[in-house]
């Protein structure tokens, strides 16, 4: 059999993304007793609270979607009454970020999910699953569904399915490279090797 190979552009980034979907309310996983993390409902966050912990959990990952919306947009999404936002927090201080998308009938989305990179391996996104899951099973949807990407931390994907998930469908995602329009910083992500274009 051939292999196929697709080039990517100088300045651009692919990812091959992976959609993940449960249909049926998973078994309850043990969470470890803790009373480090809590996790708390966010009403109509503030737009700069948000891209500030955005940028704390993604960066190293490459998060950048939220961060190309313009005020407007991103309130739109956010302040919507069927988006619904929580933050984890640890000693005080938001670690976490929790959003779920319930604009689609029948369906809930994970939308983005992550923890500050001093959290990871600590228990914190196993607490924080188990709110996502008891939260979006409670409005009894068809399907709960995430997505994640060959960017995103290397066990994001085992995890989702550790917690029920299953995959379905693959794509590849080509997108302009955020670190060269100023999205995020030139240095964020050293793992993913940055390719200027060439100068004209």
């Amino acid at each position: 059999m051939t292999s196929t190979w697709l080039d990517v552009a100088p300045g651009k980034i692919a990812s091959v993304v992976t959609a993940l979907e449960m249909t049926a309310r998973p078994a309850r996983r043990p969470v470890p007793a803790t009373d480090r993390f809590a996790v708390r409902r966010v009403a109509r966050p503030a737009l700069d609270w948000y891209r500030d912990l955005f940028r704390r959990i993604g960066t190293h990952w490459l998060w950048f979607s939220r961060l190309r919306l313009d005020d407007a947009r991103l309130g739109a999404i956010l302040h919507d009454p069927a988006v619904e936002v929580s933050a984890l927090t640890v000693e005080g201080r938001d670690e976490g970020l929790l959003e779920l998308d319930f604009r689609v009938p029948g369906e809930v989305e994970l939308a983005f999910f992550g923890v500050a990179p001093e959290q990871v391996g600590r228990g914190a996104g196993r607490l924080l699953m188990d709110v996502a899951l008891e939260r979006a099973w409670a409005a009894q949807p068809r399907r709960v569904w995430v997505h994640t990407c060959t960017l995103d931390h290397p066990d994001a994907l085992a995890f989702y399915q550790r917690s029920g998930f299953v995959p379905y469908r693959r794509q590849v995602e080509i997108e302009d490279d955020p670190r060269l329009d100023g999205t995020l910083p030139t240095d964020a992500a050293p793992q993913v090797p940055m390719i200027r274009p060439i100068s004209d």
